[in-house]
């Protein structure tokens, strides 16, 4: 096959989704009003959708989950406080410093091999109640985890750790971007997370292809402080009622077929395993996201990168010694086929 003519599977992110023709269909006809002055009708129905499907009292769009993860810590704590999570979670990765630079906060990452902490880790890191010490106001959990390959957080550990951070006087706040997976392979109901959460957010703009757009929901109280601080951020916006056209469109339409990205992703991994080149442990796939290790030490992530795009197959290099693929809507069943087939033939 002449590799010029390779038609390129793009395997970087679940972002890189196109809104589908239905999909634009429905962002053209949406009503619209000003946002900022609470008016754009489909905004505020998608707000109200999003509530109601996690039994919380009231929901905020925001323009991207890093905005939606970043006001919730800035809702839940005072400059000066701390914030517990993971080591490898998005907060402390991916978010350009911001919880340092907007809340003026500590991140105390807790180590982990995939993101999931326990309440017993938790536990052990609270710093004690002495003036020497950071208060510990938050605990920041994130489903399915990112740089931990689309693993999923078990609710048996959430219950616990909610029930620490109510003994201790806590607040719980859910990175749940990929929420809609957990729940995909979990059949866990919405309201089911976030009952035992203070805060949650959640990404329209990963695996259920909208073009723009995050939901953070909780109290009635908390996302009117929410809203504050989004105008506050720059998150304030006008006439956005097609964003929240696509969002509804998204919820109605792309959540049942999120299982298909995982069948997809495990064909992946099987065809990373089977090669030379790379290395993983296909049982820890859950998810849609493959997350390959380099098995030669002398080939770094980057250039294996290289190596599979001109294959065709876009990849994101990730860590020191691996790389990331992950699978979306955009990427059909015979795009997959095909990928493991150039992948297997030439690695």
């Amino acid at each position: 096959m002449n590799k010029k003519s390779l038609r390129i599977i793009d395997l970087r992110s679940d972002t890189v989704t196109k809104p589908s023709g239905a999909m634009r269909e429905v962002m053209m006809t949406a009503e619209v009003g000003d946002d900022v002055f609470g008016e754009d009708p489909t905004i505020n129905l998608l707000q109200d959708k999003a509530a109601d499907l996690f039994d919380m009292e009231s929901a905020l769009f925001v323009p991207s989950g890093t905005m939606a993860n970043e006001i919730a810590i800035k809702v839940h704590t005072n400059p000066g406080d701390e914030v517990i999570t993971d080591c490898l979670s998005h907060i402390v990765h991916f978010e350009s410093g911001a919880p340092g630079l907007l809340s003026g906060i500590n991140l105390l990452s807790i180590q982990t091999p995939n993101g999931i902490i326990t309440a017993e880790q938790i536990e052990k890191a609270l710093r004690p109640d002495r003036i020497a010490y950071p208060h510990n106001s938050l605990i920041s959990l994130e489903n399915t985890h990112n740089y931990g390959g689309g693993a999923i957080f078990p609710l048996s550990e959430i219950k616990r750790i909610s029930s620490l951070a109510k003994r201790k006087s806590l607040r719980l706040h859910l990175d749940g971007a990929r929420i809609f997976n957990a729940m995909a392979v979990t059949g866990i109901k919405p309201g089911e997370y976030s009952q035992h959460f203070d805060s949650v957010m959640f990404c329209l703009s990963k695996g259920l292809g909208a073009p723009v757009g995050s939901l953070l929901m909780g109290s009635k109280d908390f996302v009117d402080a929410a809203r504050r601080y989004r105008k506050m951020f720059g998150g304030g916006m006008r006439q956005i009622g097609m964003l929240g056209a696509a969002g509804i469109y998204a919820l109605d339409n792309n959540v049942e077929r999120l299982n298909e990205d995982h069948k997809n992703a495990k064909l992946l991994a099987e065809a990373f395993q089977s090669t030379l080149l790379f290395e993983l442990n296909t049982g820890l796939v859950e998810t849609n996201i493959v997350i390959a290790g380099i098995a030669d030490r002398n080939t770094s992530p980057q250039e294996a990168a290289a190596r599979l795009e001109e294959n065709g197959i876009l990849v994101f290099p990730f860590g020191d010694n691996s790389i990331r693929a992950v699978t979306h809507l955009d990427i059909s069943n015979e795009d997959i086929e095909d990928a493991c087939e150039r992948i297997k033939r030439h690695f």
